[in-house]
Order: C-alpha cells, then structure tokens, then sequence
C-alpha cells in the first residue's frame, strides 16, 4: 500500500482539489522569473523601435496608413495596435525607458497566465498540467525580451475564450474583435466563434454578434478610413503579405523552392478548409444532427439552442486556433504567444498519457527555441501541431460531451 507522501503526492498531481495552491504558487513563482528574466537576460531590439517610430508619425498626426513606416517596414497591424502602443509611447518617455516598457509586459504577460489558470481551472484539468504554463523560454522572451504585440492579442484572445466559457457571448465576441484589430491572427477564431453562438443562440443572435465585431472594426479604424480608406485595409489587413523564407519556424523542411510556390500556398488552404470541414462534423454534434441540417435548421430557425460544456467550448475554439496554425504557411516565433499555453490543454485533451503530454511538450518548446530554425526543428513544429490538431479530433469523435473535462462535462448538453 502506498505512504502518505507517495499519496498526497499523487493526489496533488492528478486531483483538481490541489489546483488553487498549486496555481497560486506557479503564479508567483513565474513572476519572480519575470523580474529575473528582465534583470538578467538583455533586452534584444526587434521591433519596438519601429512601433514607436510609427506611433510618432501618428501623434504628429499622420493618418494615412500607407505613409506610417519604421525602420524595419510599414505599419502592417490594425488600429487598435496603434492606440495601444501610443499609450506605451506616452507612459516609456517616446519608447526611450525600455525597462518600463519591460515591466509593463511582464504585468501583460501574468495578467494573461491567470486568465488562461482560469481557464484551466473552469475545465478541471489535472494539477500536472499546470507547470506546462510557466516553464516556456520562448513566451517569457515573447514578452519581456521583445515586446511583441502577439502578447497583447493572447490576452484578448484568453480573456475572450474565459467569457465565452462564461456564456457571456457579447462581451467575449467584443474582446475577441478588440484583439483582431491589434493582430489579425485572431481571425483563426473566426470558425469556432460561428458554430459555437449559431448553437447556443441561434441564427439571429449569431448575426448580430457578427455586425457588432464588424461594427468594433469600423470605429477603430475611423481616423484612418477617413484618411484613405483603400490604403488601411491594404495594411491593416494586408492578405497578400509575401512571406520570407529564411524567418519561418514551420515549413522550413520542405525547402524554399516548394515553400514559394503557388501550389504549396493553395495546398495549405486546402488543408485548412478541409480540416474545418471535418471537424465541424465534431463540433456540430451537441446538435443532435448533421453538418447540412444544423446548417439547415438554423437558417430556418429550426434549430433550438443548446447549452455547451465549457470544455467543450474551450477545445472548439483552441482547435479551430491550432487548425490555423498548422495550415499556415509561415508561423514567425512570436507566433507562439498564441501557441503555448493551447498546447497542455489540447494535449490533454488528446488523451494522451502525462509521459508524453510533457514529452511533446519539451520537443515543442525546443523546436520554437531553435535560431534560426532548421528542418529538425521545422518539421518537430509542424508534427507537434498536428499531433494537437488530429488528437483532439480523434478523441472528439467519441466523446464530444467532454468525458475528461470534469464534472460539468460528464452531464450530457441539452436542450433549453
């Protein structure tokens, strides 16, 4: 028979009772890293300068997006990054004081670990996985060595997945659309967040929601669409971004010739498309029937509402986020600001034995800590993801409800 250590222990890895200690503690032991991390490990320029010398051109009152540059390029994000990193221009003396800036990231990097512990905790997910979330090199450096706007749109993107998980669908479509006007990755989302309102509340609603994160959009971008229209969402969204392939972390393997290529970038899309497909026969299914007729009976106002676990919800949208990401054609290393702490739940998710959630996990993080990126590395990026992305499907094929997501989701989703 097991010692009372040797029980405790187990049950303070595997049992949700353990987590607010636990969490309580990774926090602060993650913000003590923080502070090292910016007293040790130099600052490295990438593009903060350029960020304040564009903020500039716009406090002096420049408009016009296409005539807002840096030293590294033009402006390529939407107006809400430009509010934003004008308050961090006004509160840095210009940008000069990087060490409040610094610090300023490592208050947005803890705010952001303890939206996604909640998260977590909403789910009831085993304490073990909890370390996962504070032991990432590369999203410390994300934030506090880079300064990157990614950071700012995971927090959106986390504070916007708790209140969906919530149910408070108005203000997590709100936040969500706040964060896709500071980056457009965002709009991987764009799938989940449809199915997700068309089944809990219906055709209508869903539509709304839909004009209001358009309407978001549009208010941000006043200033500069009136200024030149064309010109902001040329930039601002700019669809046609060439990708350069000595910066990707993903594809890198399948060489530069094929990643160029036109049939390579229509072949992503495919798989993305293709993907969503499949799992929207997953995500549909608290419906009670098929892909065509949810589509059918929610057009005609058939369909009744359902009410989803929070598990559910939560592994719906981080999947239509990896789904994105996978198909991507070019993931820059900032790009794990989204990544990292998706990872442990989808992993988790997958039903996979903690042995090998920790041990995808640690290749993971290796292959985004690998400069420049190589075709090890690249290829490890690319298989860590789809372990993520085919995992999870495989998994939720049978147990949609979410069998392994605690106590909510052991009760099967109805109808109100």
């Amino acid at each position: 028979m097991p010692n009372p250590l040797t029980r405790f222990i187990h049950s303070a890895l595997t049992h949700p009772k353990h987590t607010p200690w636990v969490a309580s503690l990774l926090i602060l032991g993650d913000a003590v890293l923080c502070a090292l991390v910016i007293w040790k490990i130099s600052y490295t320029e990438i593009d903060w300068t350029t960020y304040m010398q564009q903020v500039s051109l716009y406090i002096s009152g420049e408009r016009d997006y296409t005539a807002i540059k840096g030293s590294t390029g033009p402006l390529v994000y939407p107006a809400a990054h430009v509010y934003f990193y004008t308050l961090l221009h006004n509160l840095t003396d210009g940008g000069r004081d990087i060490l409040l800036g610094q610090i300023f990231f490592a208050g947005f990097y803890l705010a952001t670990l303890i939206v996604v512990v909640a998260c977590y905790r909403e789910v009831e997910v085993p304490p073990y996985l909890y370390p996962l979330l504070v032991l990432s090199k590369r999203l410390h450096s994300i934030y506090m060595l880079r300064m990157f706007n990614d950071g700012i749109a995971a927090f959106t993107m986390w504070t916007a997945i708790y209140l969906c998980m919530k149910r408070k669908w108005t203000a997590g479509v709100a936040i969500w659309s706040l964060g896709v006007g500071v980056k457009m990755t965002l709009v991987l989302l764009v799938p989940a967040i449809a199915i997700l309102t068309l089944l809990s509340l219906g055709l209508a609603q869903s539509i709304i929601l839909g004009l209001m994160a358009m309407l978001i959009q549009v208010l941000l971008a006043i200033p500069f669409l009136q200024a030149n229209p064309v010109g902001y969402l040329s930039k601002a969204f700019e669809l046609s971004r060439q990708f350069m392939f000595k910066w990707t972390v993903n594809w890198r393997f399948v060489g530069q010739e094929i990643f160029l290529s036109r049939e390579f970038s229509l072949g992503l899309l495919v798989l993305h498309v293709s993907l969503l497909a499949i799992f929207s026969v997953v995500w549909t299914k608290p419906s009670g029937s098929n892909v065509l007729r949810f589509l059918q009976d929610s057009i005609q106002g058939r369909q009744p509402p359902v009410t989803l676990s929070r598990s559910f919800i939560m592994t719906v949208l981080l999947s239509s986020l990896v789904i994105g990401l996978l198909s991507a054609r070019s993931l820059h290393y900032q790009f794990f600001a989204y990544l990292a702490w998706a990872t442990p739940f989808l992993l988790w998710r997958a039903g996979l034995h903690p042995i090998l959630i920790y041990a995808t996990w640690a290749l993971q993080e290796w292959a985004w800590n690998v400069y420049p990126s190589t075709d090890a590395s690249s290829a490890v990026v690319v298989l860590s993801l789809a372990v993520q992305v085919f995992g999870v499907l495989v998994n939720g094929l049978g147990g949609v409800d979410g069998k392994r997501g605690g106590a909510e989701d052991r009760r099967k989703t109805r109808t109100q």
